[in-house]
């Protein structure tokens, strides 16, 4: 049984216990908006990393996933498109020729500014999925009807130019969440998608060198892996095909997240 603070204050309780529950309550509030930022802790050999500590207890209330099943040896590649550098037609074809399926995270901004490319997803059976309109930190929006237009302003954009509702799958923008981000996703009908597998790979100016890439992705596959790489690199537009040809030759399958659960 639960008590309200209403009726505590109508018994004859000390005041300083009454003060004590209320600053308990605000606590849990705000632990419930504190930002979190995402990371995976490495078991290495092949093996699934485990989730940050501080929200593993609330990730599967929330449709919040990293990683699919550990009990066959399936990967799901996905690729956040902040912008356009390039290189993603070059991707396209690579997935083309392999038979792969991706999802690509895209900002409003790349929806009206690719349209060309955003179609040509669609129609070569890749999912493109919400990650946000302005590429903010969503636990750090605390206004609902802000927080609805994140999503909302990248729906109308992606509709306005395929005639279809966008998939409901969402990265939140560098990783960062909250309990009641997630929460308040998830009441929006979306899937949060984070990720077992990244690396350093988005500064285009600093890319990292492509063998050291291909041993990196290798190394850190796994069943059930959802792998994240930028498309903004030229090292993954370069060791893209390599790299999926040598996980397809380890028994990996690669499948969309339409399949994730």
């Amino acid at each position: 049984q639960y008590i309200s603070i209403a009726a505590l204050t109508n018994l004859a309780v000390p005041s300083q216990f009454l003060s004590i529950f209320s600053l308990s309550t605000q606590n849990v509030i705000a632990s419930d908006d504190l930002e979190l930022n995402w990371y995976f802790v490495k078991k290495g050999n092949g093996n699934a990393p485990d989730p940050p500590k501080e929200s593993i207890s609330f990730l599967s209330d929330y449709d919040a996933f990293y990683l699919g099943k550990t009990d066959s040896k399936v990967l799901y590649l996905t690729f956040d498109q902040g912008y356009e550098n390039g290189n993603t037609p070059q991707i396209l074809d690579t997935l083309k020729e392999e038979n792969v399926p991706a999802a690509f995270f895209v900002v409003k901004p790349y929806v009206k500014q690719e349209p060309e490319i955003v179609k040509r997803m669609v129609n070569e059976g890749h999912l493109v999925c919400n990650h946000s309109s302005h590429h903010p930190s969503m636990a750090s929006i605390k206004d609902s009807d802000k927080f609805k237009l994140e999503f909302s302003e990248v729906e109308d954009e992606y509709k306005s130019l395929t005639g279809n509702d966008m998939p409901k799958f969402f990265r939140p923008p560098m990783g960062k969440y909250s309990k009641n981000s997630l929460k308040q996703t998830k009441e929006l009908g979306y899937k949060t998608i984070f990720w077992s597998f990244a690396y350093k790979d988005w500064l285009v100016d600093k890319q990292p060198e492509e063998n050291e890439a291909i041993k990196k992705i290798i190394n850190g596959a796994h069943p059930g892996a959802i792998i994240l790489l930028h498309s903004v690199s030229s090292t993954n537009t370069k060791i893209l095909k390599n790299v999926i040809q040598e996980l397809k030759s380890q028994g990996f399958e690669f499948k969309s997240l339409n399949e994730l659960i």
